[in-house]
């Protein structure tokens, strides 16, 4: 299996992060954090109902087989705004994205540690942990 499309994508998404953080930092610093949240999801609500429409409603109809906790995943980009909105003005752009992935990592380490909300079960091990340690003395370096 070729990892080069996956990699490829996340590239893109990281970039993505960053430009995105940086931009809702700015309307959260000019026009409040709320006020970033409503327009970045207002945007993007606008975006993904345009793709619905050309992909004629894609596999909506199958909502209900979905597990209903995944559903918060909408409540959770609102408080990943939000926090990115105010963050970003208060501690800088590389410090806030930088405190959020080593949060990311951590977390997911342990949900993959554990096989939770179905996914594969990948067991953390030495290099993984080093792979953590090295990212925390990063972000000591980075906050400081």
């Amino acid at each position: 299996m070729s990892i080069a499309a996956p990699v490829l994508v996340m590239i893109v998404a990281g970039a993505a992060i960053s430009l995105q953080s940086l931009f809702s930092g700015t309307l959260g610093q000019r026009l409040g954090v709320a006020e970033s949240v409503v327009i970045v999801h207002l945007g993007g609500f606008l975006l993904g109902a345009l793709i619905l429409l050309l992909v004629r409603g894609g596999n909506l109809s199958a909502w209900r087989t979905v597990p209903w906790y995944v559903y918060s995943a909408g409540a959770l980009g609102v408080l990943i705004v939000g926090a990115y909105s105010y963050a970003v003005s208060k501690i800088g752009l590389a410090p806030a994205i930088t405190l959020a992935i080593v949060v990311q990592l951590v977390l997911s380490t342990v949900l993959d540690h554990f096989g939770m909300f179905g996914l594969a079960q990948r067991p953390f091990d030495l290099t993984r942990g080093i792979g953590v340690a090295v990212l925390l003395a990063g972000t000591w370096l980075v906050l400081r």
